[in-house]
């Protein structure tokens, strides 16, 4: 992965119509945080969104890839991540659009994570 701080600004105005926007480096690329939560990841001037079967068959319409990377052993593993649409990158109301589906998918993941047990 790699993260270009230019990229990042750019996200930061297309995605402008959400809100505050916060974005971390990660394993040399970086994420893109709402409210707390992932809901992006950002890779080589790819904005990667996080999905579900709820948005994941709408970005597959769209004309997105999932997010592959190959293993050690020579596998490719893929991640619940899927590219922005195109015309999204050229249209900041889209952008937004299919960044709130990313957001909800984030929300429930996590409302269905248990809580951790406190140990006495």
């Amino acid at each position: 992965m790699a993260y270009d701080p230019e990229f990042g600004d750019w996200v930061r105005e297309q995605f402008a119509g959400l809100g505050p926007v916060e974005i971390k480096r990660m394993f040399g690329g970086a994420a893109v945080y709402a409210n707390g939560l992932i809901f992006a990841l950002l890779d080589d001037g790819v904005v990667w969104l996080k999905a579900d079967e709820t948005n994941a068959p709408l970005l597959v319409e769209a004309g997105a890839r999932q997010f592959t990377f190959p293993t050690k052993d020579g596998q490719t593993m893929s991640m619940a991540y899927w590219s922005m649409p195109e015309p999204a990158m050229d249209d900041p109301d889209e952008s937004v659009a299919w960044a709130r589906q990313s957001i909800e998918v984030a929300l429930r993941k996590a409302a269905a994570k248990r809580p951790r047990k406190v140990k006495a």
